[in-house]
C-alpha cells in the first residue's frame, strides 16, 4: 500500500480517536451538567457525534487493514490492475482518454485517477492492449478499447 494513503488514513484515525477520548467526554460532561437529559439537545448531539465517530473509526480501521493485505504479486503484470496507466479510445466520445487506476482514497477524476471500484475501473480490470471494455453507466453502455498499458510493475522497473 502506498505510504501516503496509509499516512492519510492514520491521521484521520488519530484525529477521531482524540475527539472520542478527549473532546467528546468534555462535551458530554458539560451537557450532563445542564440537567434533564431527556430534553437536553447538547447531550443528544454529543451522543450522536460519539456514535458517528465510533462508526467512522471502525470503517477506517477495516479499510486500513484491507489495504495492508494488498499483495503486489497478485497484481497482473500484463493486464490492467491497481496502479496501471491505461490509454483507451472511447468509441462513444470519439476520443482517447488516459486513466490511472488507483485506490478509492486516491481517486481524482479531474486528474485522470479513477478508482478500481468505479464503473470504468471495474470494466478495465483484467483487460489487455487491444481488448474492448464495456462500461455500464446510468446513461447506457460505453465501449472503450485499450490502446496502451503500463502496469505498476512496469513503473517499478523504470
Amino acid at each position: 500500500m502506498p505510504e501516503h494513503i496509509k499516512k492519510k488514513l492514520q491521521e484521520e484515525i488519530d484525529a477521531l480517536e482524540h475527539e472520542l477520548n478527549h473532546e467528546l467526554p468534555k462535551e458530554l460532561k458539560r451537557a450532563i451538567a445542564l440537567g434533564d437529559l431527556s430534553e437536553n439537545a447538547e447531550y443528544h448531539m454529543a451522543k450522536q457525534r460519539q456514535e458517528f465517530v465510533k462508526a467512522r473509526l471502525r470503517q477506517l480501521s477495516r479499510r486500513l487493514a484491507d489495504l495492508s493485505l494488498i499483495n503486489m504479486s497478485n497484481i497482473p503484470k500484463d493486464k490492467v490492475g491497481l496502479g496501471s496507466k491505461v490509454k483507451v479510445y472511447d468509441n462513444d466520445k470519439g476520443e482517447e482518454i488516459e486513466y490511472n487506476l488507483v485506490t478509492s482514497e486516491e481517486s481524482d477524476v479531474a486528474s485522470g485517477k479513477i478508482s478500481t471500484t468505479s464503473p470504468i475501473g471495474r470494466a478495465l480490470l483484467g483487460k489487455k492492449v487491444g481488448d474492448t471494455a464495456t462500461v455500464v453507466t446510468p446513461t447506457g453502455e460505453r465501449e472503450m478499447e485499450v490502446l496502451s498499458l503500463t502496469t505498476i510493475h512496469d513503473e517499478a522497473k523504470a
